[in-house]
C-alpha cells in the first residue's frame, strides 16, 4: 500500500478496537475478532489497534504486539492498518518496526506523556519513529494545544512517509489555520475527538474522525461520514443527535467511562466481556440501564 493510500484511508471513519479480557483477565482473542469482523463487515475500512480506546497504556509488551498481529492476521487484507505506538523513543521505534513486520500500513504514535516536551523535541520524537519505518505512513495522535504550525511543517518538510495527523485538541477554531499553513494537501487530518466533534471539525478541514462507538453501532458512525461527504448538514446532525448520548456518557468525569461505556455495550450485545482495567472501572448500575436505553433507541 503506496503512502498516498494510506493517507486517503485516513479520510474516513477511522475505527479505534477495544481489547476484550477473558475471565482470568488475559486478552480474548476470540472476542476480539469477533467485534472487529463485525465491523469491518459493515463497511469500515481504517483500523488503529492499540489506541486508547483498546487500554494501550494497561497492556503489557506481548498484549500490545498480541492486538497487533490479531489485527492483521484477521482483516489487513481488507483494510488499512494503523497501529499504535508509543512510550519513549527506543520503545516507540521497536513498535514500529514490529508494526510494518506484523503487515501493517501505518502507526499512529500516542502523544507522548513526558512531562515535560519541547516543541523541537516533540518533532525529534517522531522523526526518529518515522525515519525507522520510511515505508510506513506516520501519524501523530495530537491532544496538546501547544504543538505549533511550525512544528507540523518542520515534521512534514522532514520525513515524507508522515501522511496525516489525529488532532484531538477540543479547539476546531484552530484546525483551518493548522491546514492552512502545513498545505491542505500534504497532510489528512483527522478529528481525534470522535463524532461529538466530527461535524465542526469537518467544517474546519478535518476530513475523517476517529471512533469507538464503531464496536457498538457502525453503521451510525458510516451514516454519518457519508452524510458529511455529501453536504447534508441537517441530516447529519440528525445522526450526530440520535449517537451522542452514547459520547456524552463516554465524556464524563473527563472521559472516565470512555472505554467502560462501549464495553458495557459490547457485553449486552453479547459480544464480549464489559471488563477493564485499572485506573479505569466498570460503569455503574445506572449507567448500564442508560447503556441499554441508548441500545433499544437505535
Amino acid at each position: 500500500m503506496s503512502l498516498e493510500q494510506v493517507r486517503r484511508a485516513l479520510e474516513s471513519v477511522v475505527a479505534i478496537t477495544v481489547t476484550p479480557f477473558d475471565s482470568a483477565g488475559g486478552v480474548d482473542v476470540d472476542g476480539y475478532v469477533k467485534v472487529l469482523a463485525r465491523y469491518v463487515d459493515a463497511g469500515i475500512g481504517t483500523v488503529t489497534p492499540n489506541g486508547n480506546t483498546s487500554e494501550f497504556y494497561s497492556l503489557d509488551p506481548d498484549e500490545l504486539a498480541l492486538g497487533l498481529r490479531t489485527t492483521t492476521d484477521a482483516v489487513a487484507d481488507r483494510v488499512t492498518v494503523i497501529a499504535g505506538v508509543g512510550h519513549d523513543v527506543a520503545r516507540a521505534v521497536a513498535m514500529a518496526r514490529d508494526a510494518a513486520d506484523a503487515g501493517a500500513h501505518g502507526v499512529m504514535v500516542h502523544q507522548p506523556v513526558h512531562p515535560y516536551q519541547s516543541l523541537d523535541g516533540w518533532v525529534d520524537y517522531h522523526r526518529a519513529i518515522a525515519e525507522a519505518v520510511p515505508e510506513l505512513g506516520v501519524v501523530p495522535y495530537v491532544r496538546s494545544p501547544l504543538i505549533t504550525a511550525d512544528a507540523f511543517v518542520a515534521l512534514a518538510d522532514t520525513c515524507p512517509n508522515v501522511v496525516g495527523v489525529k488532532y484531538a485538541v477540543p479547539d476546531p477554531l484552530s484546525l483551518p489555520g493548522l491546514i492552512e499553513a502545513v498545505g491542505a494537501e500534504r497532510l489528512a487530518w483527522v478529528c481525534g475527538l470522535a463524532e461529538t466533534w466530527a461535524p465542526y471539525f469537518w467544517l474546519g478541514g478535518a476530513r475523517g474522525f476517529t471512533s469507538g462507538l464503531v464496536n457498538v453501532a457502525p453503521h451510525q458512525s458510516l451514516q454519518l461520514l457519508g452524510l458529511l461527504q455529501a453536504g447534508e448538514h441537517e441530516a447529519a446532525m440528525a445522526v450526530w443527535r440520535r449517537i451522542k448520548p452514547f459520547e456524552d456518557m463516554r465524556a464524563r468525569a473527563g472521559n472516565a467511562a470512555n472505554v467502560s461505556v462501549v464495553k458495557e455495550a459490547l457485553a449486552q450485545l453479547g459480544l464480549c466481556r464489559r471488563s477493564v482495567r485499572p485506573p479505569i472501572s466498570e460503569v455503574s448500575p445506572a449507567e448500564r440501564d442508560e447503556v441499554a436505553a441508548f441500545l433499544a433507541s437505535l
